[in-house]
């Protein structure tokens, strides 16, 4: 069992490692903290380029408001998201973002984001459609508070370099970083950013290890480095 000081630094070096290929990511792309929280409900499960589509409909209508979302009907709603992909679900589940915000907050999303991580994750992770990779993409970039996102790319590149189990549960991946990197707001920014750049590019799910930045890092053994 690796030490906490051990782990720390292997984290520290992976991260160093990727920042040093890509330079810094200046990750999520987003002109306000609510364009982020749509964009963390539309990315499930298509890429950016496609989210980027649908976002670019929305501000084309002038809706990427909460008050002026919450007064567009389903199939108004549907049929600007429709790039992104699965947009009757992704519709309902950013109307009920939306629902919560304006009847709760009064469409005030400053005020929604005052409250501590805790009770913010708590009730981001109540609204029907967000789950914890979603949640907590808007309360890291959204309202710019250190918790980690963990991300398919997150699990496969740790997994594949016996970092972690590929089966370890969210919260178990969530707190490798949180408890052995501090928490800064701008280093989990950036250091999940480099997840999805490697991720992209080179650990896919037929990876291409031989120009990986993390080439340097032994492969596991284990069996889960297929994953």
């Amino acid at each position: 069992m690796r030490s906490h000081e051990r782990t720390r630094e292997l984290l520290m070096s992976v991260y160093e490692e990727m920042r040093t290929h890509f330079g810094h990511r200046n990750w999520w792309p987003g002109d306000s903290p609510f364009e982020v929280c749509v964009g963390a409900v539309l990315t499930q499960n298509t890429s950016w380029k496609n989210v980027s589509k649908a976002i670019d409909n929305l501000k084309g209508a002038q809706a990427l408001d909460p008050l002026a979302m919450h007064r567009m009907s389903h199939e108004e709603l549907a049929e600007l998201i429709r790039p992104a992909g699965y947009y009757n679900i992704k519709a309902r589940r950013l109307r009920n973002f939306i629902n919560y915000l304006v009847e709760r907050y009064e469409g005030n999303l400053q005020r929604f984001f005052a409250g501590s991580i805790e009770l913010l994750r708590e009730e981001l992770l109540a609204i029907n459609g967000v789950g914890p990779e979603t949640a907590d993409s808007m309360i890291l970039y959204g309202a710019e508070k250190p918790i980690f996102v963990v991300d398919a790319y997150t699990k496969r590149v740790l997994s594949r370099h016996g970092i972690i189990d590929g089966k370890a549960p969210y919260p178990q991946v969530q707190d490798l970083f949180h408890d052995h990197i501090p928490l800064d707001t701008a280093l989990y920014n950036d250091f999940h950013a480099q997840f999805v750049a490697v991720g992209h590019h080179y650990c896919k799910k037929k990876p291409r290890c031989g120009d990986c930045p993390l080439a340097v890092f032994p492969l596991s053994d284990t069996g889960y480095s297929n994953q």
